[in-house]
């Protein structure tokens, strides 16, 4: 039995059946594991490219019976039979696979013949994976990025592990039972983390990659987790300010005048935002000049005035374009496997350039710098991310990395990397561009996730709390979204104006402070082409909302600004060691069993707990406050002690914030 297993270095080697099973130390108290049928693996780190502290004191020993690999905090034991478990220090299970056929060694046997790792191969072709565990009715899961379900524990959740607007696959998810799982593989599938197990399933792969993490609390195994997927840039002080955004402003003049209006009122600015169909054509990647005739001038005076421009690209390429033809010689352009290659029939035929072949990026990149970048414009927002497919049918796209079911996932991360590489290469230190999608190890690449077209609603308010707080549990600590929603919103309805108010009170305390939204009705195109081709929305800024809304909005632009020294410690901590800016309770008091249950409210860094108004005409709700801590509510001035409930009253104007007493922060509300 023993020959099975061997020792490679620092890997653990089990062969049997046509499998071959690696376990190696992959980061502190971590192990990597891979499996392929075969006898080579495929030599992909997906999100695990960025090279981990070295694993002292790993220890390996083998038997006839079973193999344990040791790695600081964590322990793998390997039966005879394959089957793996995972224990911490304490020797407590971490997570056990699940395996229901006759040669179990437990207390009884089953005929249900159910693998554990279940290699399902297409004929002519590569394995549908399917990985199977053990499942703890009573465990929480959280991360995996972000989802529009409005849970914030992903256990007894089905989650499709596909990229699409509004949601973002990022597979790592981290247990209330003490560990973090990554499932580094960027195929199509789903993962279900059922009452009586979980499983782990891609359509279409080549081998079994996933990565587990021990840690005594939600801190230590997310920063152990960035360390090895990566972490978020330096935030420069710009980005921590307001950022005002619309559907969309159409010309030159208009975004000057607003810009020039927010400065009049002596409000706090520090982004304004060029967005789609300022261009001659998709995969042009320049402003019109009929529209945008001096982006030069623009930009240097709105940099006088001390604002930052963001400009909107998209990985779409018309077939009329000036680029599409060089691109398409070049293989720049994502394939289909069948028929004419048609991703997307928006004011014509689009297609998406291909992000995962390293030509294409820097083909992109070089005309965004000259066109863009070489101007005056540091900050991207990258749309489109998913990419968004006008039909989400995988198998029928292909890139250069392979077909699309076995790496579509990966598309975002490496759209922003092409950014990331090509601002780097140009002198840039702090890296930032918004967004649409995301996946494993984005992160370092200066991404930050915006929620996508989300419903202007009390529901789609109340999605975006633990869309935000999974994405920060997925290692993706700047998240943001489109304050009031992007679908709809008329800022001439009473009601419209009460739900704005509450969104923008919700977003001064998220990492990105971003007003955005279509709003209605819109505003007709100024042309037949290019930047005049597309209509815009109803007006977008503060004072859109009546006088009672922009004399309470003006209040919270202020007080942003009053917490930025505040905001800036929570960036730099995000930087150093991979801690989301906004998380659940128990990240922060991981011994209080009551923080594990609350879904509505949340920390902003440490010293500062938010309860967001979520639900129309709300004007009080309960606080629950964690133990552990003194509690000052920002509104009353009341002190509480932790451990308790509080009912806080909330009208329009106010949030219900409080700040632990003896924190590195203190304001009123």
């Amino acid at each position: 039995m023993g020959k099975m297993f061997r020792q490679e270095g620092n890997c653990l080697i089990r062969e049997l059946h046509g499998e071959k099973l690696c376990i190696e130390p992959w980061g502190k108290n971590s192990l990597r594991v891979r499996a392929i049928m075969g006898s080579e693996f495929i030599n992909e780190d997906w999100a695990l490219d960025t090279e981990p502290d070295s694993c002292d004191g790993v220890t390996i020993s083998i038997n006839e019976q079973e193999a344990i690999i040791k790695n600081g905090k964590i322990r793998a034991s390997i039966r005879y039979d394959g089957l793996i478990t995972y224990y911490n220090q304490e020797d407590k299970v971490l997570l056990k696979e699940y395996v229901r056929n006759r040669r179990e060694l437990t207390r009884y046997c089953s005929t249900l013949n159910l693998e554990a790792r279940e290699f399902r191969p297409h004929l002519g072709g590569d394995y549908a994976l399917t990985v199977r565990f053990e499942s703890d009715p009573e465990e929480k899961i959280f991360g995996m990025g972000q989802y529009q379900h409005g849970y914030l524990n992903q256990k007894n959740c089905r989650l499709l592990l596909e990229q699409r607007n509004s949601q973002a696959s990022i597979p790592f998810a981290v247990s209330s039972l003490g560990y973090g799982f990554l499932w580094n593989n960027p195929a199509v599938g789903e993962v279900v983390f059922g009452k009586n197990l979980t499983e782990w399933h891609a359509r279409n792969t080549k081998q079994l990659d996933y990565w587990i993490t021990a840690g005594d609390t939600p801190a230590e195994i997310e920063e152990q987790y960035a360390d090895v997927t990566g972490k978020v840039p330096m935030m420069p002080d710009y980005a921590m300010g307001f950022w005002q955004c619309k559907l969309r402003y159409q010309t030159q003049d208009e975004l000057l005048s607003i810009a020039r209006e927010y400065k009049k009122r002596g409000l706090p600015i520090s982004v304004i935002v060029v967005d789609f169909f300022h261009w001659t054509n998709h995969g042009e990647w320049k402003f019109d000049p009929d529209y945008w005739p001096d982006p030069e001038g623009m930009i240097r005076e709105l940099k006088e005035m001390g604002i930052e421009l963001m400009v909107s690209i998209w990985p779409t390429v018309a077939k009329d374009s000036e680029n599409y033809e060089e691109m398409n010689e070049k293989d720049y352009l994502v394939k289909n496997d069948m028929g004419i290659t048609t991703h997307m029939e928006f004011t014509g035929n689009l297609v998406f350039f291909d992000a995962t072949n390293p030509g294409a990026r820097d083909y992109v990149w070089q005309k965004v710098k000259e066109n863009y970048y070489d101007k005056g414009v540091k900050l991207f927002w990258l749309d489109e991310a998913e990419p968004e497919y006008g039909n989400y049918f995988f198998p029928l796209y292909r890139y250069k990395l392979g077909p699309a079911l076995q790496v579509n996932n990966i598309y975002p991360r490496l759209f922003s990397k092409g950014f990331y590489d090509g601002m780097k290469e140009s002198g840039e230190d702090q890296v930032i561009n918004l967004v649409r999608c995301a996946w494993a190890g984005s992160q370092k690449y200066g991404a930050l996730l915006w929620s996508g077209d989300v419903d202007s609603s009390y529901r789609g308010l109340r999605e975006q709390l633990p869309a935000g707080l999974n994405a920060g549990l997925a290692g993706i600590p700047w998240w943001t979204m489109d304050i009031g929603g992007f679908l709809r919103g008329n800022p001439d309805d009473p009601d419209f104006r009460k739900l704005l108010v509450r969104w923008f009170q919700f977003g001064v305390f998220c990492p990105v402070f971003r007003l955005h939204g279509e709003r209605l009705p819109h505003q007709e195109p100024l042309g037949s082409k290019g930047g005049g081709l597309f209509f815009s929305g109803a007006d977008n800024e503060v004072w859109s909302y009546g006088e009672e809304a922009y004399e309470i909005l003006k209040k919270y632009m202020f007080l942003r600004e009053e917490i930025k020294p505040y905001i800036k410690k929570l960036m730099e901590d995000a930087h150093k060691k991979g801690n989301p800016v906004m998380r659940p309770l128990f990240y922060d008091f991981p011994e209080d069993e009551t923080a594990w249950e609350i879904e509505d409210a949340y920390m902003f860094g440490p010293d500062v707990l938010v309860a967001p108004i979520m639900h129309e005409g709300m004007d009080k709700r309960k606080v629950y406050l964690p133990k552990g801590a003194k509690w000052r509510n920002t509104n009353t001035d009341q002190v509480f002690e932790g451990g308790s409930w509080v009912e806080c009253t909330a009208p329009l104007a106010v949030i219900p914030v409080f700040t632990r007493q003896g924190g590195s922060v203190e304001f009123n509300i």
